[in-house]
């Protein structure tokens, strides 16, 4: 952690990728695969270290990581007068800009200072007496502020919006699957882009869509605007130099998706064009009692069924369930198998001869499990 303060010149400061809790091994896993220098997986995310090219980078490249934080500086602090002065040797004007409106976000644990808004009040303060820039609750660039234990760290969101927001996404439904937490269960099911995949409840095309994006090596951030180019650090040639860098291939495989919603099928295909993979998807309505193994050597099966969280709606769901279980079984020999679920008898209604799991990972309120497969016999 920084202890000293850092200007933009310095091309060694520690950076943070943010994961849900659960998928620190899997980002650390994608991040060092991606070539990042000092990958090390710690509670809520992964840190690397490096400079703003690593910022970049890190936002455009990485396809499991919710937002890209700059650490700017780290220090003790007992009281709000101890934050006032060491907030003002953060090197504010070297990374922020006058004309650009910033808001800040602090939160408080475990310490001495436990009211975050008078935190936030100090670090306006001392931003505003640097720089002069506006402050503005509604900003996109965003100062965080973590006071945990008696130790404030200072950080420089880089994102803007969170980074599952691909930005080619005009359409979702009900519940929808997030593309970075998509992207993580794919690669513990051991995706890596050679192989096919088919999701049997596709609803937006999350799944089909993010798998088709690593087979053609297309860049999750290719679409979208971040909020690091608001900085004083923003470099627009080297940027555009990187953002022009093409290693698009065109996969060995193709990728499937269905759903018995004729509605949920026009959205993933219209996903699929805006994203650029059209030519390798495909999409169809069908029940689960109607779909068959795509031709071609197996693949991967992912799914994520209704969970269910009324009750009631167990009863129910265990008949799809189990359904499924038997399509998968009967049908798609050879293939492996994903199944996210909140409730462990629902998977296991299905039959399937599950691996051992990891520990459940937050999602829209619950806790979800990825059940796992060896190929089915």
């Amino acid at each position: 952690m920084p202890h000293s303060a850092k200007t933009p010149k310095d091309q060694n400061f520690e950076i943070f990728l943010a994961a849900l809790p659960g998928l620190e091994a899997a980002l650390h896993t994608e991040v060092r695969g991606k070539g990042f220098k000092l990958a090390k997986p710690v509670p809520g995310g992964v840190t690397i270290r490096g400079g703003w090219p690593e910022v970049w980078r890190a936002n455009l490249w990485i396809r499991g990581a919710g937002r890209v934080l700059a650490r700017l500086d780290g220090f003790k602090v007992q009281h709000l007068a101890q934050l006032d002065a060491r907030a003002r040797h953060v090197p504010w004007a070297s990374v922020l800009r006058r004309d650009v409106p910033f808001r800040v976000e602090a939160t408080c644990a475990s310490s001495r200072i436990y009211h975050s808004g008078a935190a936030e009040e100090r670090i306006v303060k001392s931003i505003q007496e640097a720089v002069g820039a506006p402050h503005d609750d509604e900003a996109e660039l965003t100062v965080r502020v973590r006071i945990e234990q008696d130790f404030c760290t200072i950080s420089l969101d880089t994102s803007g919006e969170l980074l599952h927001k691909r930005g080619y996404k005009e359409a979702v439904n009900r519940a929808p699957m997030r593309e970075t937490m998509a992207a993580l269960f794919l690669q513990q099911c051991g995706y890596d882009g050679s192989e096919p995949v088919f999701d049997p409840m596709c609803g937006s095309g999350t799944f089909v869509i993010e798998a088709a994006e690593i087979a053609s090596r297309l860049n999750p951030g290719r679409f979208r605007h971040f909020a690091f180019e608001q900085l004083a650090t923003f470099d627009p040639e080297a940027w555009q130099d990187m953002r022009e860098v093409k290693s698009r291939r065109v996969p060995a495989a193709r990728f499937y998706g269905s759903d018995r919603d004729a509605g949920a099928i026009e959205m993933s295909v219209a996903n699929a064009e805006r994203a650029g993979v059209a030519d390798c998807t495909e999409f169809r309505q069908a029940t689960i009692s109607e779909i068959t193994a795509p031709e071609g050597p197996p693949g991967l099966v992912i799914v994520n069924p209704p969970y269910g969280t009324r009750i009631g709606d167990k009863q129910k769901l265990s008949a799809l369930y189990n359904a499924l279980g038997q399509t998968l079984a009967s049908r798609f020999k050879g293939w492996r198998v994903g199944l996210i679920a909140s409730d462990s008898s629902l998977a296991h209604a299905t039959r399937l001869p599950f691996l051992p799991t990891e520990a459940p990972i937050p999602h829209g309120g619950l806790r979800v499990t990825l059940y796992r497969t060896a190929p089915l016999a």
